[in-house]
């Protein structure tokens, strides 16, 4: 179950970078479950990781190879997170490194291994070193959707994005994949992400870049508030293309990057296990960006809000009530006002005199529903997407083992 028909798009090269997949029957067998791709020698990259505690083995790895710098090649496999493994996941993640960079003729240090799925179980690493050589074998600047379809576990379809940029007279394209339907509460990034650009990105405007475009996209989804062990956003500057160096050149490079980060996130939504409905929650006149973050998860959090969304039921007081106990100090909520959609809910403390219970019905009946939320207490804004919570979610979880 996913919201509205989202279609893989045409993705084109991005010089520097190719992607090959195999099928390594991590966990079931006749899918695509590995994935490599390769960076060309003197591109920068750059990464934001998961901040979750029980990081998983690949990501303390990822993290060590990514400081030493020079990362040649990726590696993913799903179907298992290698997290909770204790000292043999760590030497499965290195050993994983070590083998692909002997096939490839790199340095073990110049791999960066991601692993997604089940926690607390070894990887079957005989199987995964089988699959490197395919996956390096099949390596293609064309592999951008068969490697979006080898990182996903629970998504219904894979998730990609792509734009160009003219950049210096030049046309600039940036292209990614990401996967992640549910434990989707990032913080940091999403459940996988990888985007890679043909531009020439100083390495230290890259990291400011992809932590700034986290904060406004995969930081601001969430499916059902958990942050994953393994949650990795990677970006990729090959430096085949333009330079991005003046300010103007970064402004527009910005934004573009924006657009896909925002995108694939969205997507991420969309794809939500068992979703059915996409919504938009808008907070406004807050004080502070966290202070408005902070009421929009509180509401996107609920379970009340987000079964009565499946129902497509119009109990607005649901709402009010999640955005009355959010963290937020010396709260005047005669001065809040919710809408959803064009109807307003609430205002003066209380329901608006216009609403009708037809109305909000209506809105709620649809596909992607959008909420607004101001406090009357500032400037700031910010925007949180996620989706509702339905028998399918509950369902999925408690068979992802089986």
């Amino acid at each position: 179950m996913a919201v509205g028909k989202v279609l893989f798009p045409v993705m084109p090269v991005v010089e520097g970078v190719s992607l090959g997949t195999a099928e390594a029957a991590i966990k079931k067998p006749g899918r695509r479950d590995l994935v490599v791709i390769e960076i060309a020698e003197g591109a920068s990259v750059a990464g934001t990781f998961t901040r979750n505690a029980f990081c998983a083995a690949p990501v303390h790895v990822a993290k060590r190879h990514l400081v030493n710098g020079a990362p040649r090649f990726l590696v993913i496999n799903t179907g298992n997170a290698n997290a909770g493994t204790g000292d043999v996941g760590m030497r499965d993640a290195e050993a994983t490194c070590a083998e692909l960079g002997r096939l490839a003729g790199v340095p073990a240090s110049a791999v960066l291994p991601f692993s997604t799925g089940v926690i607390g179980e070894p990887l079957p690493m005989d199987r995964l070193l089988d699959g490197l050589p395919v996956a390096l074998a099949s390596l293609s600047a064309d592999g951008w959707q068969a490697a979006g379809e080898g990182i996903m576990t629970t998504d219904t379809r894979p998730k990609g994005a792509t734009t160009t940029v003219e950049i210096g007279g030049r046309t600039v394209t940036i292209n990614g994949v990401s996967k992640g339907a549910g434990m989707i509460k990032p913080n940091m990034a999403t459940m996988l992400g990888f985007v890679a650009t043909d531009a020439s990105v100083d390495q230290v405007l890259l990291e400011t870049l992809l932590r700034e475009g986290v904060a406004r996209s995969f930081n601001c989804i969430t499916v059902d508030s958990d942050t994953s062990t393994n949650d990795a956003c990677i970006l990729i500057a090959t430096g085949r293309g333009a330079k991005v160096t003046s300010d103007d050149d970064i402004a527009r490079f910005r934004e573009a990057l924006d657009r896909i980060l925002i995108e694939l996130a969205q997507a991420i939504i969309r794809d939500g296990e068992g979703a059915t409905k996409f919504v938009t929650l808008e907070v406004s006149e807050a004080r502070t960006r966290q202070e408005a973050l902070d009421v929009a998860f509180t509401v996107a959090h609920s379970p009340l809000v987000k079964t009565a969304l499946y129902a497509s039921d119009a109990n607005w007081g649901r709402i009010l009530a999640a955005v009355g106990r959010a963290p937020v100090d010396a709260f005047d909520v005669s001065r809040v006002v919710i809408d959803l959609g064009e109807v307003r809910l609430v205002e003066e403390g209380g329901r608006a005199s216009s609403y009708t219970e037809e109305a909000g019905s209506a809105v709620m009946a649809g596909e992607e529903i959008n909420i607004h939320i101001r406090l009357g207490r500032g400037e700031e804004t910010a925007t949180v997407w996620t989706s509702d919570l339905s028998h399918e979610y509950v369902s999925i979880n408690a068979d992802y083992r089986s």
